[in-house]
């Protein structure tokens, strides 16, 4: 994470030493920066969505999500027969840019990040696997059959700026390798989330845009092995491919991953001749010498890191708060509550993340270190447990697959209610374990160097 130096140059309006500059500006950069914000931010979206769905002016927020939008070009309706309302285009489209970050995560992981070692990706990996499993399966006991059983998906998903909010304010309660691992788990979790959308959350298939889908990937994987650098062929292609993939049937958020795991996440030119070139500038540098220097510092970082930090606080502040104020809007009358009292799929959401989640993740973990596994240094089984727990914030994802899982608002609603009990019950019990099994100031709150970038996920 970026220091204090950084954020706040003396020579801007933030580093400054007026009144708004020092009592305004920098504690809100400040917080932004912090692993918490958009946890915070999240969590006040759901509940204002709540509060206006079962506030005497509930059918303004109904009327407004379902708000429908017309696009024609020509004689053209984008989106077909479908139709397009203002919830759908949050879901279908703002929730691709969301994907396409998750995708360039991943991408960065598998390349440079924890997930390019396979001796420290097995761990994470194997306890990814039986939190995906577990809380499937305890779904499943609760809703063998019917409409309500496509949701066993729900439960498996991990909202990873919930999970690491919750262990951020635990500050030096907790080593820098459990946030670690749990970052890791989350990423291999994403990975399961997006294969179970693209495989089983697929609906009816266009056969010919998903060939015009697949064949634009092919010209953007071939445009970058032939080094096309510009990025705006790629975002124009880009949103082709989206549009391919929302009317081929696959879901189009799928086409957001594929171009994250697509992007470079090696740099094009070596540091140290961005940094001869950049030492060697005149005194009085030319506009052309400048752009040089400019374009040499630029690909010496990974398209893909830059990138993540480019797109990275609009998906964070703005898309899945967006996506929360649009989806988390639940009548609450005495009868919906009732009704999920005795509902398998509000039981089986909640008992899939709260007990399934940590179960998995822990009992998969255990039989690993039978085989020779060994938990991180410096992290106990309660801790583990403990991860376990916020790991069973579901939330963000989870309400994703509820819409893709359900036709019927009635069931949707009970499995949102599900996820709404079980991420609070979750992030509750992961505090309080995590705050009793560790000691205030046990742990450096600095990770290894070549994990920083781990932070802004």
């Amino acid at each position: 994470m970026a220091g204090p130096e950084y954020l706040f140059q003396r020579e801007t309006f933030a580093g400054g030493d007026r009144w708004l500059a020092r009592f305004v500006a920098r504690p809100i950069l400040s917080f932004v920066h912090r692993e918490v914000a958009s946890s915070v931010l999240l969590l006040v979206a759901a509940t204002t969505a709540l509060i206006w769905a079962n506030s005497p002016w509930s059918q303004s927020y109904f009327d407004f999500w379902h708000t429908h939008i017309d696009l024609t070009v020509g004689g053209y309706h984008v989106h077909g027969d479908h139709g397009l309302t203002l919830e759908a285009l949050v879901n279908d489209g703002l929730m691709a840019l969301f994907f396409f970050v998750v995708g360039l995560e991943i991408k960065r992981e598998l390349v440079t990040g924890y997930l390019s070692s396979l001796r420290a990706a097995t761990l994470p990996a194997i306890a990814a696997i039986g939190g995906m499993v577990v809380p499937a399966l305890f779904y499943v006991v609760f809703n063998p059959s019917g409409e309500a059983a496509s949701g066993w998906g729900i439960p498996m998903a991990t909202d990873i700026a919930f999970a690491v909010g919750v262990v951020a304010l635990l500050g030096t309660r907790v080593p820098p390798i459990l946030k670690l691992f749990l970052l890791t788990l989350a990423i291999v979790d994403d990975i399961g989330a997006i294969a179970v959308i693209a495989i089983f959350y697929t609906g009816d298939l266009d056969f010919r845009w998903l060939a015009v889908a697949v064949g634009l990937t092919l010209v953007v994987r071939m445009l970058a092995l032939m080094k096309v650098w510009a990025l705006e062929v790629y975002w124009v292609i880009g949103l082709v491919i989206w549009y391919a993939t929302l009317e081929s049937g696959v879901h189009a958020t799928i086409a957001g991953v594929v171009l994250g795991l697509l992007t470079p996440a090696k740099p094009l030119l070596d540091r140290v001749q961005a940094q001869d070139m950049v030492d060697h500038l005149p005194d009085d540098p030319s506009v052309e010498q400048v752009h040089q220097a400019s374009f040499l510092v630029q690909e010496s970082v990974p398209v893909t890191e830059r990138l993540e930090s480019l797109l990275h606080p609009f998906t964070a502040f703005l898309i899945v708060p967006i996506f929360a104020l649009a989806n988390a809007g639940i009548p609450l009358s005495s009868e919906t509550l009732t009704d999920a009292a005795g509902s398998p799929v509000t039981w089986g959401v909640i008992l899939g993340l709260v007990v399934g989640k940590p179960l998995g993740i822990a009992a998969f973990t255990w039989v690993a270190t039978r085989f020779g596994f060994d938990l991180p240094e410096g992290m106990n089984w309660p801790q583990f447990v403990g991860m376990g727990f916020a790991a069973g914030i579901g939330f963000t994802v989870s309400i994703f697959i509820t819409g893709l899982a359900f036709d019927n608002d009635g069931i949707s609603d009970l499995a949102k209610i599900g996820i709404l009990v079980a991420s609070g019950a979750a992030g509750g019990a992961a505090l309080a374990l995590l705050w009793f099994s560790g000691k205030r100031g046990a742990h450096t709150e600095v990770m290894p160097e070549e994990h920083h970038a781990h932070d802004e996920s």
